[in-house]
């Protein structure tokens, strides 16, 4: 017959009543759950789809969108290069995977070159650096033919940074749904896989995604901070934005914004190649550029909001204009 010291069975039943103490609150509601006491346990476990079901979305990133919208960038900064330069040209457009530019003078040649070059930007990051450029500049076929193409290299990375600021966006409109359990991940270059166990009902969600970002630039009230507007009425034309960061931190900010997100036609993260910092870069459109220039010209040393779907993202301070229509925060 065996025999147990009453230690050992002791130490047996008083594991075995911790494990059915820290897992009784999965036999309960949540709502039951919050409920109870403090010192009870109250941790549930987080069913996967495979037992609990739910939500299994895949989104893909439309590649052809993708580069289209950077070919008509490159063709308006071309033109801006061009006409800044006064260099004139009879022909710029899209041709195929291209921007074709045909000059007036095709003895400007060169100096075109040089004007357009300046629109490359090196591919890498901070720890490995440079390890290519985005755009190639080359002599067409005929003398005042210059061909713009994107590189391979160039188009992957920014699908990459389209998915990445997607993903970023997805998982915020997520979280306004009150729930920790959802997954937002990427899968492969160009796709993001939504998994949100529990919900069976996925009409909420898909037009939560689907929902058009609403990307603008606000002015920040100059002497009243958010925190004293929520003690009293906003002045007029004014209104409190909560920041991104769900800090409780909030901002008083004009209500019209001093550039739209339509204005926007390109905006990339990168890094400082002098600091190694994260930065974003970003180009407006030519009237979008007019309205920033003459803003940043007025309030140098003031700051000014860059919102995403009515809520702050970040509030740089202006250190000098930016008047050429692109620059970096």
């Amino acid at each position: 017959m065996l025999h147990f010291q009453t230690w050992k069975i002791i130490g047996v039943v008083l594991t075995c009543l911790l494990g059915v103490v820290f897992a009784l609150p999965n036999l309960f509601s949540k709502e039951t759950v919050e409920a109870w006491p403090d010192w009870l346990p109250k941790r549930q476990l987080s069913l996967g789809l495979d037992l609990r079901g739910g939500a299994h979305l895949l989104l893909a990133m439309d590649v052809n969108d993708v580069r289209k919208d950077w070919l008509e960038s490159i063709r308006e900064d071309a033109r801006r290069r061009l006409r800044d330069a006064r260099i004139g040209f009879t022909g710029l457009g899209i041709q195929g995977n291209a921007v074709v530019v045909r000059l007036a003078q095709p003895d400007q040649a060169d100096a075109a070159m040089r004007e357009l070059r300046n629109l490359i930007q090196p591919i890498g990051n901070a720890l490995l650096g440079s390890v290519g450029d985005d755009i190639s500049v080359q002599r067409g076929s005929e003398p005042g033919l210059i061909i713009l193409q994107p590189t391979e290299a160039g188009l992957q990375q920014r699908i990459s940074n389209a998915v990445s600021a997607s993903i970023e966006t997805v998982r915020r409109r997520i979280d306004t749904l009150g729930t920790s359990e959802a997954s937002v991940v990427r899968q492969g270059s160009d796709r993001i896989l939504v998994q949100f166990p529990g919900l069976q009902d996925t009409t909420q969600l898909k037009a939560l995604i689907g929902e058009t970002a609403r990307l603008s630039f606000h002015e920040v009230h100059p002497s009243i901070s958010g925190f004293e507007a929520q003690s009293s009425r906003p002045p007029p034309g004014y209104r409190i934005y909560p920041s991104a960061d769900e800090d409780g931190f909030v901002y008083l900010l004009r209500e019209t914004p001093v550039v739209r997100g339509d204005q926007l036609v390109d905006a990339q993260p990168g890094f400082d190649q002098r600091t190694n910092e994260p930065i974003i870069t970003f180009r407006f459109n030519q009237s979008g550029a007019r309205a920033f220039g003459r803003f940043t010209q007025e309030n140098v040393g003031r700051p000014f909001a860059i919102v995403l779907d009515d809520k702050v993202l970040s509030a740089p301070v202006i250190r000098e204009p930016i008047l050429g229509g692109s620059g970096q925060i």
